[in-house]
């Protein structure tokens, strides 16, 4: 993602381009999931073991390192998600004694991350799931700033660097197959379907076992709702789970400044686009002379 000099005043005179036309640029717009029922994951902390066969299935799906044998779930340890895993299992001492809690992606049903990305490198599917195209990203790691939950990540010991996050399998989903962690859970602490579905479920859950369950779905609201649901057996903010998202979308919070501030709505992003065509071609026109 380097510019020489060259490349960079092609890149300043896109700008130029962009700017003189009058052209705005806007971030990439997702359906509402009152648009397209998602898919998604329920999550059930009550049937988790701890087994860390999710984080197995990913990193053997995903082509990823295989998770270190001696890095397991720790009381008072916080594992998190990095360029070399997608999904990682925590475990947290509460009123209710250990629970072991899963970490991925929540896949926003209106992501920040994509809303913030210039390029539309970070895409949310019609699916459901919400992924990041290496081809089309410039490396601003906008996405990363944007994320309410902190989890896209940056290889930054690569000479040839990509954003590593939860796809949910989005490969297989379309082939009609499950996500790798979900088939590969042996505890049937993961479910898979269509969100309403799940959300049904997980309410069924609480209905017929109130003593067990805590009487929240975690993202049915927050943030705009997502296709990742959690049930817990005590309340969230025991297992470490940030209770202070808004149930509003965040792109909605970005509209408002963006508009008042010309200059940055059209300016910045018109300059880091023409930065991300420069790249683009000159990554092109080097594939096209090794082939």
């Amino acid at each position: 993602m380097n510019l020489n000099r060259r490349n960079f005043l092609k890149a300043l005179g896109l700008t130029g381009v962009a700017v003189g036309a009058g052209k705005t640029l806007n971030a990439t717009s997702v359906k509402k999931d009152s648009d397209k029922e998602f898919y998604a994951i329920l999550y059930d902390s009550t049937r988790c073991a701890g087994c860390q066969g999710c984080e197995w299935e990913c990193a053997l799906q995903h082509g990823l390192p295989d998770p270190d044998l001696e890095d397991i779930p720790e009381v008072g340890k916080i594992r998190k998600t990095d360029e070399n895993r997608r999904t990682v299992i925590n475990v947290y001492s509460t009123s209710k004694g250990d629970v072991y809690v899963k970490n991925s992606c929540k896949h926003c049903n209106q992501p920040a991350c994509a809303a913030a990305c210039l390029t539309q490198a970070m895409h949310k599917t019609e699916e459901g799931p919400v992924i990041w195209r290496d081809r089309k990203c410039m490396g601003c790691r906008y996405c990363m700033v944007s994320c309410p939950y902190d989890i896209p990540k940056f290889d930054y010991h690569s000479s040839n660097p990509d954003i590593q996050k939860c796809d949910m399998c989005w490969d297989r989903v379309k082939e009609g197959k499950l996500p790798a962690c979900v088939e590969g859970c042996p505890a049937g602490a993961l479910s898979f379907g269509l969100r309403r579905d799940m959300i049904a479920e997980a309410r069924k859950r609480i209905n017929d076992n109130p003593e067990l369950y805590h009487d929240h779905i975690y993202g049915e609201h927050e943030a705009g709702g997502t296709s990742v649901l959690y049930l817990s057996p005590v309340p969230f903010e025991e297992i470490g789970f940030n209770t202070s998202v808004m149930n509003k979308p965040y792109p909605e919070l970005t509209k408002g400044f963006l508009y008042s501030v010309p200059s940055i709505f059209v300016l910045w992003p018109a300059m880091l686009l023409g930065i991300q065509k420069a790249t683009s071609r000159k990554n092109n026109q080097t594939e096209d002379e090794n082939e």
